[in-house]
């Protein structure tokens, strides 16, 4: 009878010790990154007129913010945002205007080793992109003003202190537009995709 209290009491020890230090670290996590976004750089050719008539939106390096709660140790949603952004558009490598977007994405993510320093981790969810402020080719072209699509995601937090963490982020999302002329004709879509990579650093609390 006392060896098996003294398991029980064993078990309820470690049992409170785990529920203790998850509580410690909090279901809250933020996180601030640098992402290149990196379209994948793919459009009918426009009108059909020709082999080289394609259009292609530039790379570049953007802020991201992004808040998760954690509902179990493994299992946690993040929001990721930033602000808008203005890309170039270019036909057959010409300049021919800018366009601004929204991006959010909303996931849902496996945590992998929830207790350990190194803590790697999926994720799988929507994104929702609003695109506005056009100014293409003087007003010709135009684009559809919202794009949604499957977004995935790969990456790590690495425990550096009590509440902070380096992270290393991998994304790919859809992001997909019709190209239309002034009469609203549709001339041709482009299809953008962007792989993200992230580094930065998350506080848990």
């Amino acid at each position: 009878m006392k060896l098996k209290f003294a398991v029980a009491a064993a078990v309820a020890a470690m049992s409170f010790a785990h529920v203790a230090h998850a509580e410690d670290e909090g279901n809250w996590m933020v996180r601030a990154r640098a992402v290149n976004l990196d379209m994948a750089q793919k459009s009918d050719q426009v009108g059909g007129t020709g082999a080289f008539d394609q259009i292609t939106v530039n790379n570049k390096v953007i802020p991201e913010l992004d808040v998760s709660y954690f509902f179990t140790p493994n299992i946690a949603a993040e929001l990721v945002l930033t602000v808008p952004q203005k890309q170039h558009v270019y036909l057959s490598g010409s300049d021919i205007g800018t366009f601004k977007h929204l991006p959010p994405s909303l996931l849902l993510q496996y945590h992998f080793n929830p207790e350990g320093n190194f803590r790697p981790y999926v994720g799988a969810g929507i994104n929702y992109t609003l695109i506005g402020k056009e100014n293409l080719n003087g007003g010709a072209l135009h684009l559809d003003n919202h794009s949604t699509g499957l977004a995935l995601q790969v990456g790590f937090d690495y425990k550096l202190d009590k509440n902070l963490y380096l992270n290393v982020d991998l994304k790919k999302a859809q992001l997909r537009s019709d190209v239309l002329n002034s009469s609203g004709a549709k001339v041709s879509s482009v299809k953008l995709d962007p792989v993200m990579f992230g580094i930065g650093l998350g506080w848990r609390f």
